[in-house]
C-alpha cells in the first residue's frame, strides 16, 4: 500500500510540474504552437529603437549594417552578434527580414533575445517567412507597422513590406502610394536608403508592380542605392540601368552581411563574412 502510495505521489508532482511549465511565458510546452505570448518589453520594438537611435548624435558619415534572414541559424546569428559588436562606428543594425522560418511567436522571441545582445539598436523589415500561420500579427504586435520611415541625420530610411507572393500578387504589396508619399515627403532632399526583404527581380516580388517600383526609385534625385535580403546571397548590380544599385545581402547561414556607409555626397557597401 505504502508502495502504490508512492508511485502516485511522484506522478503527481510530474503531472505539476509539466502544467506550470505549459503556463510559463517561457516554458518549453505550449498547448497551441501558435499561441502568442509576448512582454511589455517585446512589444513595438522598432519603434523602441528608432528612440533609441534618435537619442545618438549623428554625424556627417553614418554606418549601420545590414543583415537578415535569421531564421533557425542561431548559433551563426550568435556569432554575428560578436562580428558586428567588433565593427567600429556603427548606429545601427538593420535585420532585412525571415527573422522566423514557420512565423511562431517562439521563433521572433528566441532571435530578439539573441540580437538584445548587440551593443546598438536594431530595426527590422517583415520577410516572407515572417508573413506564415500567426507571423504577421507576431510581427506588427513585437516590431509594428510593417511599412515605415525614420530620419537620421542626412538620411531618410523607408521600410517596405515586398513579400507579394504572401499576399497573391494582390496588386497591394509593396504598398506603392504610400512609397510615393514616403519618397515626396523630403524636403531637405536627404539620402533616401530603401530597405524590403524580396528584391524586384526576384520571384516573389509582383511583376506587375516591378516597373513602377523600381521607376519611382529612379527617378527621385535622392535614391542612389536600396537594401534587400531573401535570396540567401551576395548580390549587386544597377540592374535596371537607371543610376539606382541594387544589394542583396546573403543569410546568417552563409555566415555574412553588409556593412554600409553613408555621407552626403557618397556611399559604401562592404561584404563581411564571419
Amino acid at each position: 500500500m505504502q508502495k502504490n502510495s508512492n508511485k502516485s505521489f511522484v506522478i503527481h508532482i510530474i503531472l505539476l510540474f509539466l502544467v506550470a511549465a505549459s503556463f510559463s511565458c517561457e516554458g518549453i510546452f505550449q498547448f497551441n504552437p501558435n499561441q502568442i505570448t509576448l512582454k511589455e518589453s517585446e512589444k513595438n520594438l522598432n519603434a523602441k529603437n528608432v528612440e533609441q537611435i534618435h537619442q545618438r548624435t549623428p554625424g556627417d558619415t553614418l554606418r549601420f549594417i545590414f543583415m537578415g534572414d535569421t531564421q533557425r541559424w542561431y548559433d551563426e546569428s550568435s556569432d554575428f552578434i560578436k562580428s558586428a559588436n567588433a565593427q567600429p562606428g556603427v548606429d545601427f543594425v538593420v535585420h532585412a527580414g525571415d527573422i522566423s522560418d514557420f512565423g511562431l511567436s517562439t521563433e521572433f522571441k528566441w532571435i530578439n533575445k539573441i540580437m538584445q545582445k548587440l551593443e546598438v539598436p536594431y530595426v527590422t523589415v517583415v520577410g516572407n517567412h515572417d508573413l506564415v500561420a500567426n507571423g504577421p500579427i507576431v510581427y506588427e504586435q513585437m516590431y509594428g507597422p510593417m511599412d515605415y520611415a525614420f530620419e537620421f541625420g542626412n538620411n531618410k530610411f523607408i521600410f517596405i513590406n515586398t513579400n507579394s507572393r504572401e499576399y497573391q500578387f494582390n496588386g497591394l504589396v509593396p504598398n506603392l502610394p504610400w512609397l510615393q508619399s514616403e519618397l515626396r515627403d523630403n524636403p531637405d532632399n536627404k539620402n533616401a536608403i530603401i530597405m524590403a526583404h524580396a528584391p524586384p527581380f526576384d520571384s516573389d516580388f509582383d511583376p506587375k508592380l516591378q516597373a513602377k517600383f523600381t521607376d519611382m526609385l529612379a527617378q527621385d534625385p535622392n535614391v542612389r542605392f536600396t537594401l534587400y535580403g531573401h535570396q540567401h546571397t551576395f548580390k549587386d548590380g544597377e540592374y535596371y540601368n537607371d543610376g539606382v544599385h541594387y544589394y542583396v545581402t546573403t543569410s546568417m547561414g552563409e555566415r555574412g552581411y553588409l556593412l554600409v556607409t553613408s555621407w552626403n555626397d557618397g556611399y559604401k557597401v562592404e561584404r563581411i563574412t564571419y
